[in-house]
Formats: structure tokens, C-alpha cells, sequence
């Protein structure tokens, strides 16, 4: 076991670790969390032998063998194969025992040689390396390719499927979500839970950490305390810890009782379903989140938007892709990478983005945010449409040489020569007042972009975009390099917004939290995803499954035949007892006067249902027109009529609420 008995860990003048101590058991699975600058890396540093404690009693197995990840951006001709087999330091050490028993004439060294070459794994090494390559997200045809033809994200994909190809007794990730998609995700999370040894996590992605691990660590104050559980189960029992010490957390138990009470009363209706259900989530994150927001390193609120144009954007018939090279021959087509999608975004909509890698969700944003214009059909913007974007990669945004307050001001100019200022602030001063609730305090309103890291960029984007006031909202992976104290904060701050949210992201906490209706980018078009995330992780499982049977060309193991376990008996009924007569006749009576005294309440409750029905008929068949139309008159029109409609579907809920009420207190 691995076991820290006051440990004390210094980096220079700061103190990591003061008198920490935790045991970690051989074959758990290990999440280690805690702020950014807590110490994590550090600690990680230490168990692989970079740092020394500086006091205390740190003891590790001395014949465990460790992987990692290389941090380092891996530069060789190797095609992506070799390279990801030479992480088996098991098998490259047989090879090279197989060659030097050879050179010696040995003829015992050379068959224990063999032996051992064999024992590694040598005759189905390439296979083994390029499961993982393929899970990883990588193609086929992409399998040969020299590592250096990738670019830097995807060659930190192979090197953690180098690290996951090494044999080991001890394995540490640190942030080994962070150039995933969710395929490559939901992949390597049913990889690592196949994992036989310990496993330490460093992990910003609640869900994976969910997903893999079973015991936590929490880094706070230079201490270490060990919570059996996952990530969920850990951020219950903080929550409750938190609360304890939070009296601002009380106030918040009569928005929680009201909350619940609409979710009770409407949950069962399945005309009002996506109203509870949006209520359930908000519940779920102030009951929950709230107490764990404090740890934040920040907290912020997307400002009003200044209108709500409906709809914000219609498609019709568009091709989205990139236009040919520069310096490409003449008459070169463009490369079309999503086809023929006609579909309208409303005001108030939450769509998430899904599609497996390459499928398009970053193409389809990027044109949407203008960033790439459509090869062919209409797009169509309400009028006012005000797009805050955030690029997947910030530096496609952000200027490295720039400071941030640089960067806010030519962000006021832009806006400015756009005729889109609404009553900003533009000062210096106020700039730099506005930074300061982003924790761009002090001298960091002038250190330049390229030398922070990627948390403080991804902060500095969404600065840019609250600034602005917009009402649609484009996301492509905003939480890469947020904490998660940070990401929660970012999830409240998006379902408070009252605008319109496109989200491309691998968070599925974010997604589920943010995310009323999903649309699927695959097979070169975009249409609606009817299940929800656990329905799209089996098609991503069933989908990569599909793609390394197509790679080996081969037919694989016989499928293990599934045990059949006999069927529960069925319980026992108990006889139910016999009530009086005279009882049955009072009972009767009593429902009779219940009736009468709540008929009109149940009428009017039986017209707002007949009502809300025709609205919400009457709202499809607009939504269906608003994916259809181009005309500009047909669209406002339609957009007006639409937003009358949820404006009576409202009152029309209260209402309902209030009379249900009435009926069950006249029945008790």
C-alpha cells in the first residue's frame, strides 16, 4: 500500500503537504481533488520520485511498477503504432534481452529469452496498441502515420495510450480528459475500469471521476483527508460539511421548498414534464452545488440580454465545411462536412451538440459564430442576434502577446464600430474594475496572455463574453482548463442565463445541468437526438466497438454466453382487510361531499388542460414553420406568436398549480 504519515512537502517557499497523512490500498481507484494551486501535481510529483518530502514518512512498494503520461509533446517519425508499443517497457525489455542472448551464443539464455518475449506479449502487441489508438478517437487509415503529422492534441492522445499500454502496478493521470471527445471519454472510461491496479486521478470532469474511482482525496490547507466514495459521494459530504458553517445556506431552503412543490404537483403531467424537469435540475444544483460554490475561485452572472430576437437563427438547406487551401488550384471544391440542415434556434432554447469525432459539432459551431461562412444555402439572424462564442482552442480568440486589458480594449472598440454597445461601461477604469471580478486584479491586467495558464484564459474568454450582453451563447468545450469548483459556477451562471445556449462539450455534468434537447452531428447531417447522455454513451460503445472489429479484419472470441439467473418469485399477496359496512357507507359519503365542494375547481382545471393542450399543438406546428421559413415577415410573425403563447402557458401553470392546491387541501 502506499501510506503518507505526516508528511511535510515544500515547492520552494510554499508549503504543499504540512503533516499529512492518508493510506491508499492496493487495487483502489483514487480521485485527487482540490483547488487549483492546492497541490495536486506536486503530490503526484512525489509518488513518482520528482519531488522528495521534506519531513514525515512516505513509503511506496518498491516493486510496483508506475505509468503516466508524458507532459512533454512527443517529436519522432515513428508511425503512431511503434510509437505507442514502445510504451510497453515490459515487452522493449525482452526485446532487447532477446538481442543480446542472441549476440551471446547462449542457447538457455536465448530460450529463457524467448520465453520471457513471448510472456510480454510480443505476438500481439500491435494489436493491443492499436485498440488503444483507436479508441483514443484516431482512424483507421491513421494508424501508419508518422507522429509528427499530428497536431499537439492529438499526439498527447497517444501518449496516454503509450502510459495505458505500459504494464503496472501503479497508474497516474493527471487531467487525462482534457483533449478527449466524449467518445474517446466514454471509451477510456471503460477501459480504466477494467484496470486491475491503483489508480490515481487527477480529474476536472465530475462524471469520469464518478465513472472510475472509489475512494476520493481532498487537498486543502496542506492536508490530506480520504473520503470513501466517489466524486458524488464527496462533494455530498463537503456539502454538508459547508453547510454547517454557511447561514447564507438556510436562506436558500424556501426557494428549495417551492422548487420541490412545483415538481411535485407537475412531474406526473406529461404535458408539463420539460417544465418539472428543468425545476429538478435547478433543485438538484442549489440543494447540492450551492455550499461548494464558496470554494470558487470566482463567481459570476451573465448579465440580461438587451433583447431576445425569435428566432435567433434560421437554416435552410445549408452546407457547412471549409473552403478550399490557399494556393489550391483553381476550381478546387470546398470540403463539405455537414449537409441539408434546416433547422431553427429559438429564444430560451438549451440545445447540446453531440456527434462522434470529426463529425462536425465545431464546424457547424464555428459557422453559426460566423467564424466560417456557409458553402451554400440561407442562415437567417433575428434581428439583433448578439453571439457570444467561445473557440475551443482560446488562443483562436485570444492574442498571445496581448494583456488582458488589451484585450478588453480593442474588444470595446469592435463592438463600438459595430453599433452593438448597450449601456457598457468603456473607461479604463471600469475595464479594469471588470477584470477584477474575472481575478484579473493588480499587475495581471497587464501580463501577457501567452504566458498564463489555460484556467486564466478560459477565464479571460468568458470575461469577454459577459461583457458583451449576448443572447446566444456558443460553447465549444468551455470547461478544458476549469476547476471544478469553477465549472459549477459556470453551470449556475448558464442556467440563470436568459438567452439562448448552443453547447459543444465532453463535461456531461455540464450538459445534463445546461441542456433541455440535443442535436446529433454524424453521417454528414444534424438532426435531433431522442435519448438522453446515457442512451448516446451506448451508441458511442456500440459505435467504437463497430470500428476496431472493422480494423482487425478479423473475427474475434466467440461472445461469452450470457448467464441466465432464474427469474424472482413472485411476492406473496397479502389479503387485504375487510372493512364494515357501515364504515364503506361513511366513506362513500365522504368522497360524495369531496366532489361536490371541488366540482368547479375541477372543471376549470379540466379547461386549462383542454387550453394547454391546443398551446402546445399550436406551438409545434410554429416551431415546424420557424424550421421551414426563410421569409422575414413569416419568421416575426411566427417568432411573436410563439412568444405569446409561452407567456400564456405560464399563467396557465400557476393557475393549474394554485387550483390542485385547493382540490387537496379540501381533501383532507
Amino acid at each position: 500500500m502506499i501510506t503518507l504519515k505526516n508528511v511535510v512537502l515544500r515547492r520552494g517557499a510554499k508549503v504543499i503537504l504540512d503533516s499529512a497523512s492518508v493510506t491508499l490500498n492496493p487495487g483502489e481507484k483514487i480521485g485527487l481533488v482540490g483547488r487549483n494551486g492546492a497541490g495536486k501535481s506536486s503530490l503526484f510529483a512525489m509518488l513518482n520520485g520528482t519531488l522528495h518530502e521534506d519531513g514525515g514518512d512516505f513509503s511506496i512498494p518498491a516493486q510496483w511498477s508506475m505509468a503516466q503520461v508524458a507532459q512533454d509533446m512527443p517529436e519522432t517519425e515513428q508511425s503512431a503504432t511503434a510509437f505507442v508499443v514502445e510504451g510497453d517497457v515490459v515487452l522493449l525489455a525482452a526485446q532487447t534481452e532477446v538481442e543480446a542472448s542472441e549476440a551471446s551464443g547462449d542457447g538457455d539464455r536465448m530460450a529463457h529469452a524467448y520465453m520471457a518475449l513471448y510472456d510480454a506479449g510480443a505476438h500481439d502487441a500491435q494489436a493491443r496498441a492499436q485498440a488503444l489508438i483507436l479508441g483514443l478517437g484516431f482512424k483507421v487509415s491513421e494508424l501508419d502515420n508518422p507522429v509528427n503529422s499530428f497536431s499537439g492534441g492529438w499526439r498527447m492522445r497517444l501518449q496516454l495510450a503509450r502510459a495505458l499500454m505500459c504494464p503496472s502496478d501503479l497508474l497516474l493521470l493527471d487531467e487525462p480528459t482534457n483533449h478527449l471527445d466524449l467518445d474517446a471519454l466514454v471509451w477510456l472510461e471503460a477501459w480504466l475500469k477494467k484496470y486491475q491496479g491503483t489508480m490515481l486521478v487527477i480529474s476536472h470532469d465530475r462524471e469520469f471521476l464518478d465513472a472510475v474511482t472509489d475512494v476520493t482525496v481532498h487537498i486543502e490547507n496542506a492536508r490530506l483527508t480520504r473520503y470513501g466514495g466517489n466524486y458524488s459521494k464527496f462533494e455530498d459530504l463537503r456539502s454538508e460539511q459547508m453547510a454547517l458553517q454557511q447561514t447564507a445556506f438556510a436562506k436558500q431552503q424556501d426557494k428549495i421548498a417551492h422548487l420541490q412543490k412545483f415538481i411535485a404537483r407537475f412531474k406526473a403531467k406529461a404535458s408539463k414534464a420539460k417544465q418539472a424537469q428543468s425545476r429538478v435540475k435547478a433543485l438538484d444544483r442549489m440543494e447540492k452545488i450551492a455550499p461548494l460554490l464558496a470554494e470558487a475561485d470566482f463567481t459570476f452572472e451573465f448579465k440580461e440580454p438587451a433583447n431576445l430576437p425569435n428566432p435567433m437563427l434560421s437554416m435552410q438547406n445549408a452546407f457547412f465545411g471549409y473552403p478550399p487551401p490557399e494556393g489550391a488550384p483553381e476550381g478546387t471544391p470546398p470540403t463539405v462536412i455537414v449537409q441539408n440542415v434546416s433547422k431553427s434556434v429559438l429564444a430560451g432554447q438549451r440545445i447540446g451538440i453531440l456527434g462522434a469525432n470529426g463529425q462536425g459539432k465545431s464546424t457547424l459551431v464555428k459557422t453559426v459564430a460566423r467564424a466560417l461562412a456557409p458553402i451554400q444555402g440561407e442562415m437567417t439572424e433575428g434581428k439583433g442576434l448578439n453571439i457570444g462564442y467561445f473557440a475551443q482552442q482560446e488562443l483562436d480568440v485570444l492574442r498571445p502577446a496581448d494583456t488582458p486589458l488589451e484585450h478588453m480594449i480593442r474588444l470595446v472598440k469592435e463592438v463600438t464600430a459595430a453599433g452593438r454597445i448597450s449601456g457598457q461601461q468603456t473607461r479604463e477604469q471600469d475595464l479594469r474594475a471588470f477584470l477584477g471580478m474575472f481575478n484579473f486584479s493588480g499587475d495581471m491586467v497587464k501580463q501577457a496572455v501567452g504566458s498564463m495558464s489555460g484556467g486564466e484564459k478560459a477565464r479571460l474568454v468568458l470575461c469577454m463574453i459577459v461583457w458583451q450582453r449576448p443572447n446566444l451563447l456558443l460553447l465549444d468545450e468551455p470547461t478544458n482548463h476549469l476547476d471544478l469548483a469553477t465549472r459549477e459556477a459556470l453551470s449556475m451562471a448558464l442556467n440563470e442565463f436568459e438567452g439562448t445556449v448552443m453547447l459543444v462539450s465532453h463535461d456531461r455534468a455540464l450538459l445534463r445541468a445546461v441542456c433541455d434537447e440535443f442535436w446529433m452531428v454524424s453521417r454528414g447531417g444534424v438532426a435531433p437526438f431522442d435519448g438522453d447522455l446515457d442512451d448516446y454513451q451506448r451508441y458511442l460503445l456500440d459505435e467504437a466497438k463497430r470500428q476496431r472489429e472493422e480494423a482487425k479484419k478479423a473475427g474475434g472470441a466467440a461472445p461469452a454466453a450470457k448467464s441466465e439467473a432464474p427469474a424472482a418469485a413472485p411476492a406473496e399477496k397479502k389479503p387485504l382487510p375487510r372493512d364494515t359496512p357501515e364504515q364503506r357507507k361513511l366513506d362513500a359519503q365522504r368522497r360524495q361531499q369531496q366532489a361536490e365542494a371541488t366540482k368547479p375547481l375541477r372543471k376549470e382545471v379540466e379547461k386549462i388542460d383542454q387550453r394547454m393542450k391546443a398551446l402546445n399543438t399550436e406551438r409545434d406546428s410554429l416551431q415546424a414553420l420557424l424550421a421551414t421559413t426563410t421569409a422575414p415577415a413569416e419568421l416575426a410573425q411566427a417568432g411573436k406568436r410563439l412568444k405569446a403563447i409561452e407567456g400564456e402557458i405560464g399563467m396557465l401553470e400557476e393557475r393549474w398549480l394554485e387550483l390542485t392546491e385547493q382540490i387537496e387541501t379540501a381533501a383532507v
